[in-house]
């Protein structure tokens, strides 16, 4: 209620978007080409330390070719030809480096819900649904991001563990999630007033999120650096990346919510 409240005196619009999806943002024709990298926002340690193939296809492109891949990775799976594990890396590799890099410079909003990277705003909230969905998982993305970032770690956990992190100092907090963190993607749920993705690459942690501060848009920055995590004492967290149960749901196009 405090960050609700503080959005209201800054003027923000927090009306909220039915529940019902649209039908239509599913005929949206994506055919622009995917932002030019020197217009994201990122510094030059983050280019080095978190690969990302940006090219030429649409995003409308890059959601077919991640759906074919899946359906292959499946029948690859069911004949025995590949193990769990090499399905999960591939499948951090494609949320990391094909759906998310498109959503860079999206502006946000507390309302903002857009299905199209760069057209409209999109909440933190409704980034993290819409690019799981995007990536093939069968989930709600209105239900999903109208959760508490606790209840949204529930869905997204699947059953698994959900780590909480409640310490005293960013110092503290950071160094219990470094320790408690395996290499890959995570969702991060900020106590009641914020979601992201927590990035382990190589041993270094980024934040990739909706910023509702500097610079106000969908970015990616070094955990440690961040004013939103600093600004944070207890944190949810749930493994994506090795998290065998999602990711069995991703390959039988199975319901999340």
């Amino acid at each position: 209620m405090l960050f609700f409240s503080f959005l209201l005196l800054l003027g923000f619009d927090v009306n909220m978007p039915p529940i019902i999806e649209s039908a239509i943002e599913h005929s949206i024709d994506d055919t622009r080409p995917v932002p030019n990298f020197d217009t994201i926002v990122f510094n030059d340690t983050l280019k080095s330390n978190v690969e990302t193939n940006l090219d030429t296809l649409s995003y409308k492109d890059t959601k077919a070719g991640i759906d074919q891949l899946r359906k292959r990775l499946g029948e690859a799976r069911r004949l025995g030809k590949i193990s769990l594990d090499s399905i999960k890396s591939e499948f951090t590799t494609q949320l990391v480096d094909r759906i998310i890099p498109h959503w860079y410079g999206t502006p946000w909003s507390f309302g903002g819900h857009t299905a199209v990277p760069n057209q409209g705003e999109i909440a933190c909230g409704y980034f993290i649904s819409t690019t799981l969905r995007d990536m093939g998982i069968q989930l709600n993305r209105f239900k999903l991001a109208q959760k508490s970032p606790i209840d949204e770690a529930k869905v997204i956990s699947c059953g698994s563990e959900i780590y909480s992190v409640a310490q005293d100092s960013p110092e503290k907090a950071f160094a219990e999630i470094d320790r408690i963190t395996q290499e890959g993607i995570h969702f991060i749920g900020f106590d009641v007033g914020h979601v992201g993705y927590l990035l382990k690459s190589e041993g270094e942690l980024f934040l990739i999120h909706s910023n509702y501060l500097s610079p106000g848009s969908v970015c990616i920055e070094p955990l440690k650096e961040s004013r939103v995590f600093k600004s944070f004492s207890k944190f949810h967290l749930v493994d994506i990346s090795n998290n065998d149960t999602l990711i069995q749901l991703w390959l039988d196009n199975g319901i999340v919510l």
